[in-house]
């Protein structure tokens, strides 16, 4: 059983909503270009595929998308945008669970390789992606790189969003890897906050490597953003691609 935890119901029917802003089609352009040129002719497998807001359009865009979502209510949402023939789902975790056939690409996007909790479940991760692509196929990654350089000596929270409308922060477990970002939105016009939290296993770009390698696959390259700009010191993110070998 993954240690991820389980999306809502709730959760899932305000998905859409809260992430309008990251869902438009410029916000996404640049990201389903660079997938769509990876994928070339072949197929994409989406882990973690959620409500589609990247398989729908990359699909749209005429990728074979397959996903796999671990949350049954989020891969309801995603039903009323495409049917199980355009866009099939399979219900289950990214780590073990084993769809048909091959593909030229496996991506896992916005953080969500962090949801696995354990080091060991991180790793089977790049294993079930190594498993499902054809030689010469990519594993791509979008993932944050740690904040910890903002953390003051004796503090263990750092604000990602202070504004009108969301206050977050992250809180870190500097022994064990973990983080819980914490979420106060406000819903509607009185006053009023919701208050929502996650657990994550943050992770470095060069144990992501390690993990790549234990896999099989290889770097091949990464930056700092969808539009390929250089990764660096400074960058608070990146996209990573990993390459099985041929033969």
């Amino acid at each position: 059983m993954t240690s991820s935890e389980l999306w809502s119901r709730e959760t899932a029917d305000r998905y859409d909503a809260e992430e309008a802003e990251n869902s438009s089609p410029a916000a996404l352009r640049p990201a389903l270009d660079f997938l769509a040129r990876l994928a070339g002719d072949g197929r994409a497998l989406e882990f973690a595929i959620g409500t589609g807001r990247v398989g729908v359009p990359l699909r749209e865009r005429g990728v074979p998308v397959t996903g796999i979502e671990l949350s049954e209510p989020m891969a309801d949402v995603l039903r009323t945008k495409a049917d199980e023939e355009t866009l099939p789902v399979v219900i289950g975790d990214m780590t073990t669970t084993v769809v048909p056939g091959e593909f030229t690409l496996v991506y896992l996007v916005y953080n969500t390789i962090a949801n696995l909790l354990t080091q060991d479940e991180q790793v089977a991760c790049f294993e079930n992606a190594a498993r499902h692509l054809v030689p010469g196929g990519r594993f791509v990654v979008e993932l944050n790189v740690p904040p910890l350089r903002f953390l003051p000596p004796g503090q263990i929270a750092v604000p990602f969003d202070v504004s009108d409308r969301h206050l977050g922060f992250d809180t870190f477990d500097l022994v064990d890897q973990q983080l819980v970002s914490h979420h106060f939105t406000r819903d509607g016009e009185d006053g009023r906050y919701r208050r929502g939290s996650c657990r994550q296993r943050y992770i470095w770009p060069a144990e992501l490597d390690l993990m790549a390698r234990i896999a099989g696959l290889e770097l091949e390259q990464r930056v700092a953003d969808w539009d390929g700009s250089p990764f660096t010191d400074d960058s608070p993110r990146h996209i990573s691609v990993w390459r099985k070998p041929v033969g």
